[in-house]
């Protein structure tokens, strides 16, 4: 990492309010896609990676009543802390749009380049194992059941993530790559639905009733 990467690294760190799915690890996660991304799509790196690596140093709970506005708290306190280590400030308004536009919650359609990268970089760490196991993740803290013992897949009601599991790959998870702004993040993305749609199919395996023989 550069100097100012380190810098950005510590800063992440000591800001982000942990939560369950959401701690270092995904940012490094976030920043790696990011970079990848970057690099097929020749964005300007100095506006991504700053955007990848601070894109959480604000985040307010799900059911905070200002949770729309957390991507955009998040920004300004990215600057902030751009301004005071140096960084070049001609990067800051795209850095700033960069990250209000990664949020879901935000709902904020992103206009260049690079946000759409770091929108792609954080919504790719959805999908995949990585996807499956900070889904697991949640829905165990928010104590769900991890799948409707009467219909687990699905296929004759609405699926409520509020209540199952599995019913959040329906509603939200399988989606997301189509929805990718980038080739390259689609790609991806449906590489990394090809492995859950692989899950689903051993779940329903290991999970379907037995069927007794004579």
């Amino acid at each position: 990492m550069n100097p100012f990467e380190v810098k950005m690294a510590e800063f992440i760190q000591a800001e982000m309010q942990t939560g369950t799915a959401h701690d270092f690890q995904h940012v490094l996660r976030v920043v790696k896609s990011a970079r990848m991304l970057c690099a097929k799509e020749q964005a300007i790196m100095e506006v991504v990676l700053p955007a990848a690596w601070l894109h959480d140093c604000l985040t307010l709970a799900k059911d905070h009543p200002q949770r729309s506005l957390s991507s955009t708290l998040a920004a300004d306190k990215a600057i902030e802390f751009l301004a005071k280590i140096g960084y070049p400030n001609e990067y800051f308004e795209a850095i700033h749009h960069a990250i209000i536009a990664h949020s879901f919650s935000a709902n904020i359609t992103p206009q260049t380049i690079e946000a759409c990268i770091v929108q792609d970089a954080d919504r790719l760490d959805a999908l995949g194992a990585i996807g499956v196991a900070r889904c697991i993740q949640v829905s165990a803290q928010l104590k769900q059941n991890l799948y409707c013992p009467d219909d687990p897949f699905c296929q004759q009601r609405e699926p409520n993530d509020r209540l199952y599991t599995l019913d959040h790959f329906y509603k939200k998870l399988l989606h997301i790559a189509k929805s990718m702004c980038t080739d390259s993040g689609r790609l991806e993305g449906m590489k990394r639905n090809d492995f859950m749609y692989v899950f689903i199919r051993q779940l329903n395996k290991e999970i379907a009733p037995n069927k007794c023989t004579e």
